[in-house]
């Protein structure tokens, strides 16, 4: 391709607007290679100006030695022909080259001295400060290990004045932070980052790198949650920067300190192929010995068999590496680094630092990085001590001063406990009974009811084949016992424990034929239990339909039996379940009312939860979501069962969530994913992530936001859950771009775009393509800004949303405008002008579009130079505002106008339009202080100096 020297010009113009990394350093080689071919001097010396600065951030810092020498020759060979800024920015890169030097161990030490001292000369020559050059010699120092020229220089460093060559306000601290620490002055070294922190860090490299100098200081001086704070923000915004790798061992370092293995076996899997186009080797040994010190502690922590994926690279071909094997590797591979750099500095001080990584002792047992973290260990420690967790109450709590003496009344007692879900009395009456009635005094039947009491305890502890054995010893027993009724109970109790597993056609075929002898031959009540169970098992075949129907048949039999509240509500709650189930919650709600008065008429026990849970399901439904909110409370207040819990944590976030609500849901979705994960249900567990994800994004919460919602995008791209997972991929987008994080959230704005594929998502697409232009916009990346403002657009127009459209081509004009291609500006105008034209006459909204395409249309044409159309856009923008009675914006336009006339020469018809705008514009806002500006400089351009300098002090103006 032929580029013409306008093309190369606007080409580097774009590069410099590009993220860091290989992309950005393609194109400044591009304009390297065509500029020296053409022979554009001008171009050949700024395109190497800004590879120098695209290879140091880019990842290639080696490189930039050779654009750095080339660019000091051609400035000394003619410093009379270059630009003061050519000079300030070849200045500013002497620290780049210094710094870069030192990373590299074939680079000898003198060469770095040489640089530096070349630095000085110039800056001295200059009559620049010597801050920065300080700053420099102490990294060197720093390097090398020479504790007492590093103090000389940081004490020459903090007391030289800062000018426009010094670091910026973050990097300039972050990098005293690191001499503080070093020093041990932990403290000190806080105290110094604290102002710095409170501020507003606009530098690329901050807040990152400050942050991650604070780590140890932080936790050496007891500062947890501002070391996890640190932590986390750090190392999010260093994870996509290969220039970086070095940094990251900070953070590695920091899961070794803190226990958090797991998190820094992550960061190791990410970032382990980065060591294959490593920055440096100074990166690669940092990076090499802190991996090593994370996979030797998940070693040591008895994780050997773990292994570590190493992608393929150099012909080597990817492998899952045993993790004490890369251990080892990598901290050979440190070492053997350290050696020479120690050899090339002549000291110890990098070999000293990495034995010292290696090495490393935790420093905290545990620090938890998130809420989740901490509630999941919690319950890791609860279960370890053998307690339940906090809803199952005390063993035998609320159970009688004493037990029934007969045997069968214990039984009874026993297995009424269990069907309330009153497990732990339940398994306390059983254990009473094995006390006073040994095994071999008791009868075949009684023998055969306490096999079935223990099948129905290892059911409800998840223990399915103990559960099957003891049911099916249960049936024979009763067999034995000649009691057929109980032997089918027993054989649909195992039916319907198949029916959960694999084996659901065995089971239902067993749960069937136990129905129809229990139809015949038991009592009302085994009659509503059989009917119960094989509804059970019907739902979950998915036919909630037929389940419905035999549940409607129990509810005919528990009219026969004998008034028991229990049994009645039983019925009611599978309705309850199965209404639902069918998309009828009106109808599951006063179902689950009438279960809930039925267990209120039974003592209210535990399993009254599961009613209260459906009633929230349904009131959720409904919409009336501050009620399921209520609803899930109170099921969560009684409930015993870890299932019920947990759904009823997961609804009532949701509910919450809903009824915006987002910081209370915090709380229950929390509880939510720490329980899933803890009892290994990882799908519960990514869409409750999911849900946390957008709770934490409601309150303002983003870096915990994106934490969660990270968690969540693969495990549900996983489960196949493409809708959800695109739901996490907008909802990221949005954290991302509170976070600041513009590429992160284009990159899922793209995938979105391609998920949308189709027509019917047209309308998806254009609003996708419309968001990105703005995100694109407000970076100043303005040509590229134009061109997803135009996809937006010609997606609008083909799914017929002409407004929008309108808007999208409005969008594109300005951005091209901005852009500097004038032409293809105004040719984006003409066709929202066109398009505006068919827009509704009497449509606000319309008028508002058609007023803001003026507004924005005369500052593209004053972009052209051609004020007379600005003029009568902006005359027409002002007017177009105040029919809808957008007064606001209707002063905006107003000013516009005054703006254009002065710059025509029309002072006197300014001055009317300027004093209307101050006797209108509220007090204390931009529009009035602007317009006392602009009636200021019109006075003037009237000869009336006076007036305009009474006006600048009744406005404060000559203090602004």
């Amino acid at each position: 391709m032929t580029y013409t020297e306008a093309d190369l010009w606007r080409l580097l113009a774009e590069g410099r607007g590009m993220p860091y990394g290989a992309a950005q350093i393609a194109l400044a080689e591009q304009v390297i290679r065509h500029a020296d071919a053409a022979g554009l001097d001008r171009l050949r010396f700024a395109g190497r100006m800004f590879a120098t600065h695209a290879y140091t951030y880019g990842g290639e810092p080696a490189k930039a030695f050779v654009t750095f020498s080339w660019c000091l020759g051609e400035y000394d060979r003619d410093p009379a022909g270059r630009s003061r800024e050519d000079e300030s920015l070849l200045l500013w890169h002497f620290k780049y080259v210094v710094n870069a030097l030192t990373m590299f161990p074939e680079v000898p030490l003198a060469r770095a001295y040489a640089v530096v001292d070349d630095m000085q000369r110039r800056y001295a020559a200059g009559g620049y400060s010597l801050h920065a050059v300080y700053r420099q010699r102490w990294g060197v120092a720093y390097h090398i290990g020479d504790g007492a020229a590093a103090e000389e220089w940081y004490t020459r460093w903090s007391a030289a004045p800062r000018d426009d060559n010094s670091d910026c306000a973050g990097c300039d601290p972050g990098a005293k932070v690191v001499h503080l620490a070093d020093r041990g002055r932990d403290s000190d070294a806080v105290a110094l980052a604290a102002p710095v922190l409170a501020g507003h860090l606009t530098c690329s490299e901050q807040p990152q790198n400050i942050l991650t100098a604070l780590l140890l200081p932080y936790l050496r001086t007891g500062r947890l949650a501002e070391a996890a704070d640190a932590h986390r923000r750090g190392y999010r915004l260093m994870r996509g920067n290969l220039s970086d790798l070095g940094d990251l061992a900070e953070h590695l370092m920091f899961c070794a300190w803190t226990g958090n293995e797991a998190r820094g076996l992550e960061i190791v899997q990410r970032h382990l192929g980065w060591l294959d186009r490593s920055p440096s080797p100074w990166a690669t040994m940092r990076f090499a010995a802190a991996a090593a010190r994370v996979l030797d502690g998940l070693v040591r922590a008895g994780h050997d068999g773990l292994t570590v994926h190493r992608p393929a690279a150099g012909g080597r071909e990817a492998a899952d590496v045993p993790a004490p094997d890369l251990a080892a590797r990598l901290a050979a591979q440190a070492r053997d680094l350290a050696a020479r750099f120690d050899e090339r500095n002549g000291t110890t001080a990098q070999g000293d630092r990495v034995a010292r990584m290696l090495a490393a002792e935790p420093l905290v047992g545990y620090l938890p990085l998130s809420a989740v973290d901490g509630r999941r260990r919690g319950m890791a420690g609860a279960r370890a001590a053998g307690s339940t967790g906090s809803a199952a109450g005390p063993a035998g709590a609320g159970a009688p001063a004493g037990y029934p003496d007969d045997p069968d009344q214990l039984l009874d007692l026993a297995e009424r406990r269990f069907r309330e879900h009153d497990t732990r009395w339940a398994e306390a009456a059983w254990r009473h009974f094995d006390d006073r009635y040994p095994a071999d005094t008791l009868s075949p039947l009684l023998a055969a009811r306490r096999v079935d009491g223990r099948g129905m305890l290892a059911s409800g502890d998840d223990r399915p084949a103990e559960a099957e054995r003891a049911w099916r010893e249960a049936a024979d027993g009763y067999a034995a016992a000649g009691d057929e009724v109980r032997r089918q109970v027993a054989l649909g109790r195992l039916g319907t424990l198949l029916c959960g597993g694999d084996r659901y056609d065995e089971g239902l075929a067993m749960v069937r034929e136990a129905s129809r002898v229990l139809i015949e031959r038991g009592d009302a009540e085994r009659r509503v239990g059989a009917e119960l169970r094989l509804a059970y098992v019907l739902g979950l075949g998915h036919q909630p339909a037929q389940a419905l129907e035999a549940v409607e048949r129990a509810a005919g039999y528990a009219a026969e039996a004998t008034g028991d509240p229990l049994l009645a509500a039983e019925v009611a709650t599978r309705r309850a379940q199965f209404l639902l189930a069918l998309g009828r919650p009106g109808e599951a709600a006063e179902s689950a009312t009438a279960a809930r008065e039925h267990f209120a008429a039974a003592g209210d026990p535990p399993v009254a939860a599961f009613a209260w849970l459906l009633y929230a399901h349904a009131l959720a439904d409904l919409a009336d979501y501050p009620g399921a909110a209520d609803a899930f409370g109170a099921a969560l207040e009684r409930s015993t069962d870890a299932d019920v819990t947990l759904s009823g944590q997961h609804g009532r976030g949701r509910a919450l969530l809903a009824a915006a609500q987002p910081a209370a849901a915090v709380e229950s979705l929390v509880e939510a994913v720490a329980g899933f994960a803890a009892i290994g249900d990882d799908t519960a567990a990514t869409f409750a992530r999911l849900d946390l994800a957008t709770a934490y994004h409601g309150c303002g919460q983003e870096l915990d936001a994106a934490e969660a919602a990270e968690a969540a995008l693969p495990a549900l791209e996983r489960l196949g859950a493409q809708d959800a997972a695109d739901r996490c991929r907008y909802l990221l987008s949005l954290v991302y771009r509170e976070l600041d994080q513009p590429d992160e959230a284009l990159v899922l704005l793209d995938q979105l775009v391609a998920n949308l594929d189709g027509f019917d998502n047209l309308a998806g697409r254009a609003r996708l393509h419309e968001e990105a232009g703005h995100l694109l916009y407000r970076q100043d990346r303005d040509a590229a800004a134009a061109l997803r403002f135009g996809a937006a657009a010609e997606a609008y127009r083909a799914a017929g949303l002409a407004l929008d459209e309108v808007r999208a081509h409005r969008w594109a004009a300005l951005a091209l405008r901005w852009a500097g291609e004038i032409d293809d500006a105004i040719v984006a105008l003409d066709t929202a002008e066109e398009r505006a034209a068919g827009l509704p006459a009497d449509d606000p909204a319309a008028t508002w579009e058609r007023a803001m395409l003026a507004f924005d249309g005369a500052r593209v044409f004053i972009g052209a130079e051609r004020f007379g159309g600005a003029l009568a856009r902006a005359t027409a923008s002002g007017d177009g505002f105040r029919s809808i009675g957008a007064f606001g914006e209707a002063l905006q336009a107003d000013l516009l106008c005054a703006e254009l006339l002065l710059r025509l020469d029309r002072p006197a018809e300014a001055e009317p339009v300027l004093r209307a705008v101050l006797g209108a514009a509220p007090r204390d806002t931009p529009h009035r202080e602007n317009a006392a500006w602009l009636l200021a400089g019109v006075l003037e351009a009237l000869g009336r100096d006076d007036e305009a300098a009474r006006l600048r002090r009744e406005y404060g103006l000559d203090d602004a």
